[in-house]
């Protein structure tokens, strides 16, 4: 198996991958030390730490829109690199701040950065690849990025077993260090023309655009398995079930390691509105099995069965996934007219903000408080939402004279 399988073609695709290889590096230790960088070293409680991070991500979510429109007019390039230096500032500033206040600033300021270089990246994405050929490197991005995050963790989970303040700060000073090698490399990517406002145009269109907003918002809700990975299936599996503990790791493995091999074969499919549209639907069909696996593990089963048993329903969830994210970028791209694709791709890409501030809450309370049964009814959410996906799609292409039956070349 060779490099370039899980890497595009040289060029801008592959500056664009490597520069979200380096970020999801400092990110995958991010996310493994995070909690424990904020309470120990920081000196925060765990109440404030929460509080904190939601405040910040609902910010977050507000400026995705601003800021992408301003990757429209000012070029996603350059927006793009900024917002990576402000990236690696925000987190920079982790490592002196000691009190709620100027931890939740940087946190703000993190979050707005990352919600807006997410946004300038697909910009640029779009203004320099084909429209036939977006979903396919979008595929790669993610690839790469998976194994950016495996090697990231693997850097937490060795600054865990150390469990010092030089430790975790290390770790925070390479996630810093990450987002400036990204910024190196994104400008190394040709620019992208500028888009002028004509006159009376709403500055932010895609806010009245229903039927894309539609699809944000179903987007959204199937964003939700993010926290099913992240946070209730490991709280599932300690409290729940009699799996072995590293059945808890077992999860992100899978996942990561899933997505970055088979994420690119998964979106060769997605050619079209109407495959993505499929796909989603196969999605929605994935994630109900998933949960029903995960609502199996309740019945008293040997350990290693459990484990096994938890392999699979990770395995299913990591399929829903990869099913949901070719359908979801082929969608974005091909609804967002080429003029816009900053302001709408900061729009659509508002649903992870949301699953991280409204998912952990809402499945909590119905996975944990109502066991199976609640497996059941979020896989039916799933289910119904993937379903709705299709006629939102149908009424979005009717605004803008494209068909669902052709290939989606309207950006």
């Amino acid at each position: 198996m060779t490099t370039n399988k899980f890497l595009p073609p040289a060029g801008a695709p592959r500056n664009l991958a490597m520069a979200q290889l380096a970020n999801a590096v400092g990110d995958g230790a991010f996310v493994v030390t995070s909690a424990l960088f904020f309470t120990r070293v920081v000196g925060l409680s765990e109440a404030q730490v929460g509080l904190g991070l939601t405040i910040a991500w609902l910010v977050g979510f507000l400026t995705g829109v601003p800021l992408g429109n301003l990757a429209d007019r000012k070029g996603p390039r350059m927006v793009a690199i900024l917002l990576a230096l402000s990236t690696a500032v925000s987190v920079s500033a982790f490592l002196f701040v000691r009190s709620f206040p100027l931890f939740l600033a940087a946190a703000i300021a993190y979050a707005c950065s990352q919600t807006g270089l997410t946004a300038a990246r697909q910009a640029l994405l779009a203004g320099l690849i084909a429209p036939a050929e977006r979903t396919r490197i979008r595929a790669f991005l993610q690839a790469t990025v998976n194994g950016g995050l495996a090697v990231g963790a693997l850097l937490g989970g060795i600054a865990l077993r150390f469990d010092t303040e030089t430790a975790y700060l290390i770790v925070f000073a390479v996630d810093a260090v990450s987002f400036l090698i990204a910024a190196l490399l994104i400008r190394r990517v040709p620019s992208v023309a500028v888009t002028v406002r004509a006159q009376g145009e709403p500055r932010l269109a895609v806010l009245r655009d229903r039927p894309y907003a539609v699809l944000a918002l179903l987007n959204s809700i199937m964003l939700l398995f993010m926290p099913l990975i992240s946070l209730i299936g490991p709280l599932w599996i300690v409290t729940r079930t009699d799996a072995p503990s590293w059945a808890v790791a077992s999860l992100m493995i899978v996942n990561t390691l899933g997505v970055m091999i088979f994420q690119v074969r998964v979106a060769r499919k997605v050619t079209d509105l109407r495959t993505a549209t499929r796909s989603i639907r196969y999605a929605g069909i994935a994630m109900l099995a998933a949960c029903g696996v995960f609502a199996f593990t309740a019945m008293k089963l040997h350990p290693a069965a459990a484990a096994g048993v938890l392999v699979l329903a990770a395995a299913l969830l990591t399929l829903g996934e990869m099913k949901l994210a070719s359908g979801a970028w082929e969608i974005s791209f091909g609804l967002a007219p080429a003029d816009k694709q900053g302001q709408y791709q900061g729009f659509f890409g508002t649903g992870p903000a949301i699953a991280r501030m409204l998912g952990p809450a809402l499945l909590t309370t119905v996975v944990l408080g109502w066991g199976p049964i609640g497996w059941i009814i979020v896989g039916a959410l799933f289910v119904a939402t993937s379903l709705a996906t299709g006629p939102a799609v149908k009424w979005a292409a009717r605004t803008r004279s494209v068909s669902v039956d052709a290939p989606a070349s309207v950006a």
